[in-house]
C-alpha cells in the first residue's frame, strides 16, 4: 500500500482529520513526515490500526478501552470486550424497562373514552408503580435514566459577556492556546476575581494551512473592567440561544448529530452565524471546570472536566 496523507486517509475511513490528529497525540497511532512534503502520512501498518480504532469507536468502545485491548495481552482485550458486553446489558435492561413503560402508558390511554377522560394523575401513578421514578428524569417527550443524562440535548441561553481571547494559527494550536490562556487565569487570580469564569473554544473561519498548522481560540469570561495583556485581545461576546449537548472527550464527531437534530427539529433551527462569534457556524465548545483547574495548577483530585457542544439556534 502506498503511504496516504491525513485526508485521504480521514476520507476513506469516514473519520475527522481532527480525531487523527487527537489519535496521534494519545500515543495511539503514529504517522511519519517526508522531507519537502507538508502533510503527514500514514503506512500501511498505520492505516490497519487507525482502521481498527476505528471500528471499535462505531462499537461505543472508550479510548481508554481500545488502548488496552490495541496494546496489552489477549487476556487483558478480552476482559475489556467483556466489560463493554455488560454496560451494553445494563443499557438494554434500561431501556427494556422504557418500553415496558411505554406499552403500559399505550395501554391507560387507549382506555380513556376521549382526551378529557385522560387523568394524568393516574397515569403517572401507574408508572410510579412500574418504574422507581427518582432513578427518572423526564425530558421532552420521552421517559430517560438519569445515566442518560449526558446524552440529552439542552437548550440554554447564554448571557451577553466580556472575554479575553486567544488565537493561534500553526502546529497543535490548542496546546498552545490552552498554555497562554493557563499563564493567564493563574497569573490574574481569575478564579478568585469571577469565580463563575467559563472557557469557550472553537476553530475559526480562517480554517486549516496545511496539515499540520490550522487555528484554534479560547475565550475566557472576565470581569468588565478588567485589563487583558497581549498577545489576549479583549472581546465583547453577544450570548443568545443554544442547543447544549454533552461530550465525553473527544467524542467531537457528535457534532453530526447536534446539527442534524436541529436540521430537523420542529421548535429549533440553526441560527445565522454571526462573525466573531464562533466557528464558520458560530459554533462552541465549553470546556467546564477548565477556569478552575488551571487556577489550582490541574490538582490530581480535581473536578473532572466536561464539554458542551453548542449550536446557536433560534424559533422557527
Amino acid at each position: 500500500m502506498a503511504l496516504m496523507t491525513i485526508g485521504q486517509v480521514s476520507e476513506m475511513l469516514g473519520v475527522s482529520a481532527r480525531m487523527l490528529r487527537y489519535y496521534e497525540k494519545e500515543g495511539l497511532v503514529r504517522s511519519m513526515h517526508r522531507e519537502n512534503y507538508a502533510y503527514r502520512v500514514y503506512d500501511e501498518d498505520a492505516v490497519r490500526r487507525i482502521r481498527q480504532i476505528v471500528l471499535l469507536r462505531r462499537l461505543q468502545m472508550p479510548l481508554k478501552r481500545i488502548r488496552v485491548i490495541m496494546d496489552g495481552s489477549a487476556r487483558e482485550a478480552a476482559g475489556m470486550v467483556q466489560e463493554q458486553i455488560a454496560d451494553m446489558e445494563r443499557n438494554l435492561a434500561s431501556m427494556g424497562t422504557i418500553r415496558t413503560a411505554l406499552e403500559r402508558l399505550r395501554e391507560l390511554l387507549g382506555e380513556a373514552d376521549s382526551p378529557a377522560d385522560r387523568t394524568w394523575e393516574r397515569v403517572l401513578g401507574d408508572m410510579a408503580g412500574l418504574l422507581a421514578l427518582e432513578r427518572y428524569k423526564l425530558n421532552g417527550s420521552a421517559l430517560c435514566p438519569v445515566s442518560e443524562k449526558e446524552k440529552q440535548i439542552r437548550i440554554v441561553l447564554l448571557p451577553p459577556c466580556t472575554v479575553a481571547s486567544f488565537r493561534y494559527f500553526g502546529e497543535n494550536p490548542e496546546e498552545k492556546v490552552g498554555s497562554v490562556m493557563d499563564g493567564f487565569i493563574r497569573g490574574e487570580g481569575l478564579y478568585e476575581k469571577k469565580p463563575d469564569s467559563r472557557l469557550f473554544g472553537f476553530n475559526p473561519a480562517d480554517g486549516e494551512g496545511d496539515d499540520r498548522s490550522y487555528s484554534y481560540e479560547n475565550w475566557v469570561t472576565i470581569p468588565e473592567d478588567l485589563e487583558v495583556p497581549a498577545p489576549l485581545a479583549k472581546k465583547r461576546f453577544a450570548g443568545g440561544l443554544y442547543a447544549a449537548y454533552a461530550i465525553r472527550f473527544p467524542d467531537f464527531q457528535e457534532w453530526d448529530f447536534l446539527k442534524s437534530w436541529a436540521k430537523n427539529n420542529d421548535r429549533y433551527r440553526a441560527r445565522p452565524w454571526e462573525d466573531g462569534a464562533g466557528d464558520p457556524e458560530g459554533c462552541l465548545e465549553e470546556h467546564y471546570n477548565w477556569v478552575y483547574s488551571a487556577h489550582g495548577g490541574w490538582p490530581r483530585n480535581g473536578i473532572d472536566g466536561s464539554v458542551d457542544l453548542l449550536l446557536p439556534i433560534q424559533p422557527k
